[in-house]
């Protein structure tokens, strides 16, 4: 089932990109966006972490410096029975984290200096098995190539509201061109939520079983929003493709209800409370 959604909803975007290059060029910028949105899948498929991860200025966590948080993410990927991740760090006080790869042989987790010093040990349990729960259940290639989707249709509108006008004179094609440049951030963003808002709850669901406690996660949600309305978002702000792919939107004040990338956080924070703890086995270092 999750091969099928993820299978539509590449599809769906692939088409909102055709739109996007139709409008622009008519059939000749269909047939180039198709092309390009095909290489784009491809080239984003072997190399999504990669370029996620060099967009956020992540270095990997050594073991001499990062020691106890190696052996937490061994232990939590023993439980969740996946392969140890790739784990970076990237130098930004908001707390956050996120993961991306293109399975879960290829996977990697990146997690924020302001995540390292603002949560509890439990807490970040918590949060590296949210993480651990999109890899297992394949989120990461679908939640990248949509960022990389969603940056080009973001381009490909802002492009048009650089040139469309110089090379359109007649009416239809101002109208063609002024509809693509208000739908195609729309277009994006709606494909980050379909692709971010339900596989949150279920990213938060594994996570508490996978750390052992519902409560953890829950306790570091709550912190973490608390800490991010005190901060600039920064990090997001630069990359806002990406926003979808993160264990918190710190653009809360950019959209809310619809428009926001993730659930909201209460509802989020009540779902994991309201969890039976039978659920969840015993934590990976007991």
């Amino acid at each position: 089932m999750n091969a099928f959604r993820t299978g539509l909803l590449m599809a769906t975007l692939t088409a909102m990109f055709l739109v996007v290059g139709y409008l622009l060029g008519g059939r000749p910028g269909m047939v180039v966006a198709f092309c390009f949105a095909t290489l784009t899948n491809l080239w984003t498929y072997w190399n999504s972490d990669k370029t996620l991860l060099s967009m956020y200025g992540a270095r990997e966590a050594g073991v001499a410096r990062y020691p106890g948080l190696i052996h937490l993410i061994t232990q939590l990927a023993s439980k969740a029975g996946l392969p140890t991740p790739k784990l970076f760090v990237v130098d930004n006080r908001h707390p956050n984290a996120f993961a991306a790869g293109r399975n879960p042989e290829h996977a990697s987790i990146c997690v924020t200096t302001g995540l390292l010093a603002r949560v509890s040990y439990e807490e970040l349990a918590g949060v590296l098995a949210h993480e651990l729960g999109h890899v297992k259940h394949r989120d990461t290639l679908t939640m990248t190539i949509t960022a990389m989707i969603a940056g080009a249709i973001s381009n490909l509108a802002d492009f048009a509201s650089r040139s469309g006008g110089e090379r359109r004179k007649d009416t239809f094609r101002v109208v063609d061109t002024l509809l693509m440049m208000l739908l195609a951030p729309i277009a994006a963003v709606l494909g980050q939520i379909a692709v971010s808002r339900m596989r949150e709850f279920d990213a938060d669901r594994a996570g508490a079983v996978i750390s052992g406690s519902p409560l953890w996660l829950a306790s570091a949600l709550q912190h973490i929003d608390e800490i991010a309305r005190s901060i600039d978002g920064q990090e997001a702000e630069q990359n806002p493709d990406t926003v979808h792919m993160i264990v918190l939107d710190s653009l809360h004040d950019r959209f809310s209800g619809l428009f926001a990338s993730h659930p909201p956080m209460v509802e989020r924070i009540a779902r994991l409370n309201a969890m039976d703890l039978k659920e969840s086995a015993a934590g990976p270092w007991a």
